[in-house]
């Protein structure tokens, strides 16, 4: 079976996991638990211990029915780590023209973060998959409708940074097509009844805006 790609994990559920500090030993629970509810993208950042044996135990288990990759990505040698535990997708808070073309040498998906559009297209000149939009909180749903207006219409917009129910809507509105979801979904020892719960309204809300009707 081909490994999944971006598109068409996130045409399936819009949702990234963010699993800072996910002990290896809990990975694939959590990520189960997560992937029950529908989401299909988990990145475990890379600034906390154990980072990487986390995502290699998860792209054993995941890697083919789900994009499993890190976060906090921020040198070459970074990339080539998650390379080799099995990731395929590098999500970092900025965008760095080295990490871009190692990630795309060793034909991983790129995610960096971005505040505008001279950063994002300078990404996708790079050749950014995607475009995280972090930290989302300096950027109003408002801008984010300007930067759509500006960039590929095609380019995938990720809102990072305190994402939650009182925004999604909006954000989906102006042109968002995706969303990081990270404390607010998993947190170290939080209980897999309560990952569980959270990930299902995190889930039910994300299909009920997206039946609601495009974004824009």
């Amino acid at each position: 079976m081909p490994r999944p790609t971006l598109d068409n994990c996130l045409a399936e559920m819009p949702l990234i996991a963010i699993l800072r500090g996910l002990p290896a030993t809990d990975a694939v629970p959590v990520v189960q638990t997560l992937f029950d509810a529908g989401f299909r993208v988990a990145e475990v950042p890379l600034n906390r211990p154990g980072a990487l044996d986390s995502i290699a135990n998860l792209s054993s288990e995941f890697g083919k029915k789900m994009m499993i990759g890190a976060g906090t990505v921020l040198t070459k040698e970074d990339v080539a780590n998650v390379a080799s535990a099995g990731g395929n997708i590098i999500i970092s808070p900025n965008f760095d023209a080295d990490v871009a073309r190692e990630a795309k040498d060793r034909g991983l998906y790129y995610c960096p973060g971005i505040q505008t559009p001279t950063e994002g297209f300078a990404a996708l000149k790079h050749g950014a998959d995607a475009l995280k939009l972090f930290p989302a909180e300096a950027i109003a749903p408002k801008v984010v409708q300007a930067m759509r207006a500006v960039l590929p219409t095609d380019v995938t917009l990720v809102p990072v940074g305190s994402v939650g129910p009182h925004n999604m809507p909006d954000y989906w509105a102006s042109g968002a097509t995706g969303f990081g979801l990270g404390l607010n979904l998993y947190q170290p020892g939080k209980a897999i009844e309560d990952i569980r719960q959270d990930a299902s309204a995190f889930a039910d809300l994300m299909r009920s805006i997206m039946a609601r009707g495009a974004n824009v």
